[in-house]
């Protein structure tokens, strides 16, 4: 489990795997995906461009170019593909992870919408919009083949859509795999929703506001309360029904982090700098504490 405060590491701890990784400057990161091997890739909610950093010497470039639209939450897959999040584009898009060229792209829907987070399955994407009581789903083929179009999948139950606050943006699965967990970002409510109906179920009385990225390891949740700069941790019922906080921790380097992706024994998360005014010279790094 996490200490009640993270602390930084220090700066010869170990001199190959930097605790802070240097983005372009101006890049306003958003999203993270991690792997295959020792890389992360990040997206930038400026201008679209996705940026890949390796985790052993801190150095990166760019591997996919500004498409004037933002690249929001992200994931990777064994096949080397980037599944990417549009925002207020109201797509994703999926991206060669070799040579940076867009596999196929998807038009989920228009304004008001903003496709916010993705999680994969072994048989399909989810995406959230943070505007729309939606989940969008890209079911993939036994091969993993990508389809020509996608699926809405309309939430009922226990979520209700805030008209005048983001509504669900992070996703994960849940321990057991069978079902998925998003958070409504105004409310800090988490929800378990059935991924062949879309009925949402609240997990206990769990109200983690400003809740952004999930990211499930085991039978533990990690949320990202990003203007609070706190990573919280939640102890998940295997269904994911139920849950308990066990940790709120904080740590001096973060800025704003959006959300948190995992390598080795420790998590990697972007500072959005939300509260810095972004101009082309804005520095923004990537955070690493450990497990």
């Amino acid at each position: 489990m996490l200490a009640s405060v993270l602390m930084s590491a220090p700066a010869s701890a170990s001199p190959v795997s930097p605790a802070v990784l240097d983005l372009p400057e101006g890049f306003q990161p958003e999203g993270i995906a991690t792997g295959p091997g020792p890389f992360a890739y990040l997206g930038s909610r400026a201008d679209g461009r996705i940026y890949r950093a390796n985790l052993v010497t801190g150095k990166g470039t760019v591997i996919s170019p500004a498409v004037g639209t933002p690249s929001l939450g992200m994931k990777t897959d064994q096949r080397g593909r980037l599944f990417v999040a549009g925002g207020n584009a109201g797509n994703a898009r999926v991206i060669d992870l070799r040579t940076g060229a867009v596999l196929r792209s998807y038009q989920f829907a228009t304004a008001p919408t903003f496709v916010n987070d993705v999680v994969l399955t072994p048989r399909a994407a989810y995406f959230t919009d943070s505007n729309k009581a939606v989940v969008y789903r890209l079911p993939l083929g036994r091969d993993g083949s990508l389809p020509a179009t996608f699926e809405t999948l309309p939430l009922t139950g226990d979520f209700v859509l805030d008209p005048n606050g983001l509504n669900l943006n992070g996703i994960t699965q849940t321990p057991d795999g069978r079902a998925l967990i998003a958070v409504q970002s105004s409310t800090g409510y988490l929800f378990r929703i059935d991924p062949a109906s879309g009925v949402t179920a609240r997990i206990g009385d769990l109200a983690l506001v400003n809740g952004d990225g999930l990211l499930t390891i085991g039978r533990t949740l990690y949320v990202v309360q990003n203007r609070l700069n706190l990573l919280t941790s939640v102890k998940l019922s295997k269904d994911g029904r139920a849950g308990t906080v066990i940790a709120s921790v904080t740590d001096a380097r973060f800025d704003v982090p959006t959300t948190v992706a995992r390598f080795g024994n420790r998590l990697y998360l972007p500072n959005a700098r939300f509260t810095t005014p972004p101009t082309p010279t804005t520095p923004y790094t990537v955070v690493a504490v450990r497990l």
